[in-house]
């Protein structure tokens, strides 16, 4: 007969019953990160784009990030868009670890606007396809189908960006700035998690950025509104409302907070030289 010590068999069940609560502890504080980038690097030919990158982006949180051409704006943005994976490092979007989750399952709960994006629709797309296309994260209506609930949502998207009347025009005729607009409600079709804007603004005359801004601020200050992190290396396309700004520097993070404690004239000019 075997006799188990009865105070053992209870400091087992204490023991693995906080490594239960510290495992749901960990993946409940995982779930409110948007985005955690942990000593993330990114080579091409050997050479760092990003070099031992640490980041973190939570919920209800409105990001600017700031840098000068070249410091690795856009590449550290699609790694948080799930687009590119890190040569070194770990990084969870929206929960999914990049490597070993489906990234085309992370993109379809990511809004993502890009000057790349704009020049990969056909131009001879109606805005109202082309809003539609976001739904799942396509470039074309004709690969999914779409029911009326879809069609009413594409058409409320337009309405609250106050471009509902464009609907039947193409993509091909309208202004530059329309088009951001037109990007924007795209990416708003499904309610993404998480907002990604890629220099949205920079190609736009002073009217159309501001009414681009506008549209961003009254996000940045909705509470309903996905978290998002916009690039830019301009003081004032910052929306009211921005919680946090990162400041990076030949691919490394040089700062990254609260914006009244980063947005100081000496951490700008170290940044930009």
């Amino acid at each position: 007969m075997i006799f188990v010590d009865s105070d053992e068999t209870d400091n087992r069940r204490e023991t693995n019953s906080r490594i239960a609560d510290a495992k749901e502890y960990v993946a409940a504080e995982r779930s409110k990160l948007v985005v955690s980038l942990k000593k993330v690097s990114l080579l091409r030919e050997g050479r760092p784009i990003l070099a031992d990158l640490t980041w973190e982006v939570h919920e209800q949180e409105r990001w600017a990030l700031l840098g000068p051409n070249g410091s690795g704006k856009t590449t550290l943005l699609r790694i948080a868009g799930a687009q590119l994976r890190p040569s070194r490092g770990t990084a969870y979007i929206l929960g999914e670890r990049i490597g070993a989750s489906d990234l085309r399952q992370i993109r379809k709960r990511i809004g993502f606007i890009s000057p790349a994006l704009g020049r990969q629709l056909r131009m001879d797309e109606t805005i109202l396809e082309i809003v539609l296309s976001g739904r799942y994260a396509a470039l074309e209506t004709w690969w999914n189908g779409y029911s009326s609930d879809d069609h009413q949502r594409a058409f409320q998207v337009l309405d609250d960006l106050g471009i509902s009347r464009l609907a039947e025009n193409s993509f091909g005729v309208i202004s530059e700035g329309e088009r951001q607009l037109v990007l924007l409600a795209r990416t708003l079709m499904t309610d993404p998690e998480l907002l990604l804007l890629d220099e949205p603004v920079a190609s736009l005359d002073m009217g159309a950025r501001k009414r681009f801004l506008v549209q961003l601020e009254r996000m940045a200050n909705d509470p309903q509104a996905p978290p998002y992190v916009l690039v830019t290396h301009r003081l004032e396309e910052i929306p009211k409302g921005t919680t946090h700004v990162a400041l990076l520097k030949e691919g490394r993070l040089l700062a990254a907070g609260p914006l009244e404690q980063t947005l100081t004239d000496e951490l700008l000019s170290d940044c930009f030289d």
